[in-house]
């Protein structure tokens, strides 16, 4: 289990980037709801978590380090002054004290199990409204070319008439966001999935606790030898 947005901390030294306080409350900062129903999940599954402790704001460590979102300058309509006007040191200094901690985080444990073909699945919150338009979904399931695990969770879910949910909705690998499953995955021939969950129908303790136990169901399903 990862989680890559789980914490809008910013270290002090960083001065909130500049910010209000309550800006790093909001979605742009981190994915609510999302760090909670992966410590759920990773409970119920007794599968081990990985998560970040600092914002995305500081960096993104669901980009690759030179992408143009790993250190955004504008995130919606809300300009972060203190990405403004970094020097290549500093930039290479937050992603040597973030995303490469993370990631060697992430291959400790896959080198492990990497006998077992593991699974990497990580969990996201999105908001009901983005820059105007609704967004109809209530979870969404991203995935690239390889789809052993989407396509079961897609299934699963569709089973519930009273969800809407999307295939690489409300985001996909061409909007960037799914650079920790690809770089982990990919190269050893290990499946993966992003679960995108709407980040009202998880916000306070039943809601995550709901999604959890679903994706726990559904999971679990998935992992139960089928009888002949």
């Amino acid at each position: 289990m990862i989680c890559e947005h789980a914490s809008n901390y910013v270290p002090p030294h960083l001065d909130g980037l500049g910010l209000p306080p309550e800006k790093l409350t909001e979605h742009i900062a981190w994915d609510p709801g999302a760090l909670g129903v992966a410590e759920k999940l990773s409970d119920l599954l007794d599968a081990p978590l990985v998560y970040a402790n600092v914002s995305r704001l500081v960096l993104d460590i669901n980009r690759e380090p030179d992408h143009p979102g790993s250190i955004i300058k504008l995130s919606e309509t809300t300009e972060i002054p203190g990405n403004a006007a970094l020097s290549d040191v500093e930039r290479s200094t937050r992603c040597a004290e973030v995303y490469e901690p993370f990631h060697a985080a992430v291959d400790r444990i896959i080198d492990g199990r990497n006998q077992r073909s593991p699974w990497l699945i990580s969990i996201h919150s999105y908001t009901p409204v983005y820059k105007g338009a609704k967004r109809p979904w209530h979870v969404g399931i991203l995935h690239n070319d390889d789809t052993r695990l989407s396509q079961q969770l897609l299934s699963a879910l569709r089973q519930d008439p009273d969800l809407v949910v999307g295939d690489n909705e409300p985001y996909a690998p061409t909007d960037g966001v799914y650079h920790t499953i690809e770089r982990h995955t990919a190269p050893f021939g290990f499946a993966g999935a992003m679960i995108e969950i709407r980040n009202d129908l998880i916000s306070d303790k039943e809601g995550e606790t709901g999604w959890a136990d679903r994706f726990h169901r559904i999971l679990k399903g998935m992992l139960t030898p089928k009888k002949q």
